[in-house]
């Protein structure tokens, strides 16, 4: 047991500290340096689902139903794995249209009908209104467990305490004032709440950790491990029984699943943080597997700390509390206080984000409809109206929140948690046949939506409203035995006969029939007003309209009579801003007496739905643009030519980018043959060069000969040879340039044969002996192991080797000059690499020396190069890749360079042409 003083104070630093992220999170938010737009902060607000139902309630359900607690977890599962795709095209409709509520979002589909806003909000207040009393009921029996453990426990005297001294009081003001400071910081109701939502995410990890430090401290501490828990538990049969699945439970797992599948769509806390509050729509990729993978951890003890309770506590310890009793039946006070904390975060988050959220709902779907058609409040001619509308957002707080607690004071006391959070489950779970049928359907009407919400609300109110105040004493029990007007036919949990179903499973198939039936009928019998189509048409094409641009006014309205209109509600300065934005964006007038188009009288309606509600909007914008709404026929035709604008946009993107590629093939292309043009050049000066150095030589030595018949044998000998050399040379480098020239049209011969590269390899050095000695080059060959034969022509391959080797031997160094050849045998070819130790080649001409115009540029030290045709590499490159092989070098500046090639092995066939 821990004292009261010990357990308030540890609340109120925690509370304390809730205040500090939430105004944290809002500074950081106003300087523009928020940290809780990411999809992490955006998944753990979602987890505001885990409420005290889970924290504690789940361990009570397992207690006295086994597994079944699952389908709670179960079914949110179910959507976010599996119907992402719905909540996607909520949150692309909620941010199109400026919508700030469920209520909202199901009367902007039905033509921002005001009687369905109301509908939808008095539903979500009344069937709130027991899940808010579970919180607080939490709150306050876990305070009592903590502080009285061991002489009384399982309630907290509710009934007899003072409302002063009843902690459920308490945590009511507490949690109506934080609701109060950072749910009505902004008029906007469009506005996120980043602070808000910093505290949420804060408080669903500290939850988290909370419950699993229990799980881990009973299986690990108190056990050896799941496997001796369960094993021990299945020695009992009262709780053997709570592990395996029982014969008739099926009706009742389905039902629990398709309320939570309804609750996380309906439930106005949840459209609060997954639609209202996302900040971005790709958040919702991540939170798809990241909320599942939240929920399996708060599921993961459940069980064994039920177990262990059953076990370990007496009969009279209520199982909904085993969370704190069992640390405290161990002497673990501090972490009973860990899972107090852990309790009364998830307490706290709920009922701050469902007041806020319907604080917002009581005011722009009942306050303000109501006041605006009070004509004697002349508030349509009040100059600021911001005032007001905060007043009764705060109000709506507090009265939420208190409504709650009477609930909770009156007739929620004596209930398990788990079912009172499910009476709340099947009141707004009759939203969905309206909501997701309004997203897929365009025949859905208002009339038919109205129909079928009031009777399934009326079906739930009768079937599971009225028999949970039968038990609190509020109504003769007889209503429920005897059924109204005493017929056995209007009992409310056998409604007509209906006897074989639970009460929640009887109460779900009555409701929910009705609710969907009468839609569909009525729906089908009655017709749309033109709003009413437009509003289905832009909801149910979400992804290929763009909705929110969508302008359906004709009108005379002036620029200045809507600005001071948007001001009365928004205030000056987010009036202001709001305009100045516009007008600099569509680059038009925002203020003055001329007429608004009506684009701006669209845009003013937006602003307007943000603050006070989409039908509310409606109103106050047509109270000042005198003129028609635009006809539905105009306006799909807007829709379609915006569709077809945004397409052809689109596909001039799509060729703008094409041509935007062809230029930067085109730039290569023309650099290429830039470079080829400079190489063409160089090669034709070089070529000059060549042919006039040996032309003059014989034109001069020939000219002495002719001009001086006298001169003696010898020296005329000497220059008659000087001549031979001089035309060989020449005669070579025309065969050069014929032999690159045929190789490359492919008018080569060629005479393939099954050849010993090793061998070849080895007469082609022996023949440049001659050449190595004449430089003084110190060779060295390792070309032995094995061979293999090879289908090549002969003569082409001796011609590759001679200028790689003469190659080595011209660029090595002059010095000392060093060539080492190496031949090796794989099992796909013959590799032979040629080095010298020269200075090597450039990185930069590494790949240019085998094109037919180069002759390798500048060497790493810029020292001249020796002199050559430039077309020895050309060719050799041309021979090897016809024999399917591959040429290549190596080399580093100042360590000389490496000749590689390899021939790949390939047999004789016919047609071979090599």
């Amino acid at each position: 047991m821990l004292s009261s003083q010990v357990v308030i104070a540890v609340s109120l630093i925690y509370v304390g500290l809730l205040y500090t992220i939430a105004w944290w999170g809002d500074k950081r938010a106003r300087a523009g340096r928020s940290w809780v737009r990411n999809p992490t902060v955006y998944t753990l607000s979602i987890a505001v689902y885990c409420t005290s139902w889970t924290f504690y309630g789940a361990v009570g359900s397992a207690a006295r139903n086994g597994l079944e607690y699952l389908t709670i977890y179960l079914g949110p599962t179910v959507i976010f794995l599996g119907w992402w795709f719905l909540l996607r095209k909520m949150l692309r409709i909620s941010k199109a249209h400026r919508i700030t509520s469920i209520a909202d979002f199901i009367s902007s589909r039905y033509g921002k009908s005001t009687q369905l806003s109301v509908l939808v909000t008095f539903i979500a207040v009344i069937g709130t209104t027991p899940y808010i009393a579970l919180q607080l009921k939490a709150v306050a029996t876990s305070y009592t467990v903590l502080t009285v453990w061991g002489s009384s426990v399982s309630e907290p005297f509710v009934s007899t305490s003072h409302i002063f001294a009843d902690s459920g009081f308490w945590a009511a003001t507490g949690l109506a004032l934080f609701g109060i400071l950072f749910g009505t910081r902004f008029i906007d109701a469009d506005e996120h709440h980043e602070g808000m939502v910093a505290a949420i995410a804060f408080e669903s990890l500290v939850k988290l950790f909370a419950l699993l430090a229990v799980g881990i401290f009973v299986c690990f501490f108190m056990f050896s491990g799941l496997g001796d828990l369960f094993k021990q538990a299945s020695q009992t049969p009262r709780m053997a029984g709570l592990l395996t699945l029982q014969p008739d439970s099926g009706t009742r797992w389905f039902t629990l699943m398709a309320l939570s599948m309804a609750a996380i769509l309906t439930l106005p806390r949840q459209f609060q943080v997954i639609v209202v509050e996302n900040v971005d729509e790709r958040h919702l990729a991540t939170a798809s597997w990241a909320f599942p993978a939240y929920l399996l951890l708060m599921n993961l003890f459940v069980l064994p700390i039920a177990l262990a309770g059953m076990g370990l506590l007496p009969d009279w310890a209520d199982p909904d509390f085993f969370v704190l009793s069992v640390p405290l039946s161990q002497g673990q006070s501090f972490l009973a206080l860990a899972a107090y904390v852990g309790g009364l975060s998830a307490s706290t988050s709920m009922v701050i984000v469902a007041a806020i959220a319907l604080s917002t709902m009581v005011c722009n779907d009942l306050v303000i409809p109501a006041l605006l058609r009070l004509k004697w409040l002349r508030l349509t001619e009040r100059d600021d109206l911001t005032g007001l509308l905060l007043f009764i957002r705060r109000a709506s707080i507090v009265l939420v929140v208190f409504m709650g607690y009477i609930y909770y004071r009156s007739a929620g006391a004596g209930d398990a948690l788990a079912e009172i959070g499910l009476i709340s489950f099947a009141a707004t779970a009759q939203f969905i046949p309206i909501m997701v049928g309004g997203l897929f359907w365009k025949g859905g009407t208002k009339t038919g939506a109205l129909t079928g919400l009031a009777a399934g609300f009326a079906i739930w109110a009768y079937t599971l409203l009225l028999p949970s105040f039968a038990d609190s004493g509020w109504i003769d029990p007889k209503l429920i035995t005897d059924g109204a007007f005493g017929h056995p036919w209007l009992r409310p949990e056998a409604l007509f006969g209906l006897d074989n179903f639970a009460p929640l499973t009887h109460a779900l198939i009555w409701s929910m029939a009705l609710n969907a039936g009468l839609f569909i009928v009525i729906s089908l019998f009655t017709n749309q007003g033109g709003l009413e189509r437009i509003q289905a048409t832009l909801f149910v094409d979400a992804f290929s309209r763009k909705g929110g641009e969508t302008v359906i006014w004709r009108s005379s309205a002036t620029i200045d009579d809507l600005y001071e209109l948007v001001e009365r509600f928004l205030g000056r300065e987010r009036a202001y801003h709001a305009f100045r934005d516009y007008g600099t964006s569509h680059h038009t007038a925002w203020r003055g007496k001329g007429e608004a188009n009506a684009d701006m009288i669209a845009f003013s309606e937006r602003l307007l739905a943000g603050s006070i509600g989409a039908a509310s909007a409606r109103v106050m914008v047509s109270s000042v643009a005198k003129g028609e709404m635009v006809s539905l026929d105009e306006v799909l035709e807007i829709l379609e030519e915006t569709s077809h604008v945004i397409e052809h946009s689109q596909r001039l993107e799509q060729k703008s980018r094409e041509l935007e590629r062809a230029a930067a093939e085109l730039r290569a292309a023309n650099d290429r043959l830039k470079e080829l043009d400079r190489l063409k050049d160089e090669f034709l000066t070089m070529v000059s060069h060549e042919f006039r150095t040996p032309l003059t030589s014989i034109r001069s030595f020939s000219e002495i000969l002719v001009d001086t018949p006298e001169l003696e044998a010898e020296r005329s000998e000497r220059f008659l040879n000087v001549i031979v050399r001089e035309s060989e040379r020449l005669t070579r480098l025309i065969d050069d340039h014929l032999d690159l020239a045929r190789l490359e049209a492919g008018h080569s011969d060629w005479h393939p044969s099954e050849i010993d590269p090793k061998a070849v390899l080895r007469e082609t050095i022996d023949a440049l002996e001659g050449l190595f000695n004449s430089r003084n080059a110190k060779l060295r060959v390792d070309i032995g192991g094995d061979s293999v034969n090879l289908f090549v022509d002969r003569d082409r391959l001796t011609q590759v080797f001679i200028n790689l080797l003469s190659n080595a031997a011209k660029f090595a160094n002059p010095e000392q000059p060093e060539i080492y050849v190496r031949g090796a045998t794989h099992q796909d070819g013959y590799l032979v690499s040629i080095s010298d130790n020269g200075a090597g080649i450039a990185k930069e001409e590494a790949t240019l020396i085998f094109d037919k115009f180069s002759r390798g540029g500048k060497y790493p030290d810029n020292k001249p190069r020796p002199s050559g045709s430039g077309l020895g590499l050309a060719i050799s490159k041309h021979v090897v890749e016809h024999c399917r092989g591959r040429i290549w070098v190596d080399s580093k500046p100042g360590q000389g360079a490496t000749f590689h090639m390899f021939i790949p092995v390939r047999r004789h066939s016919a047609n071979s042409s090599l």
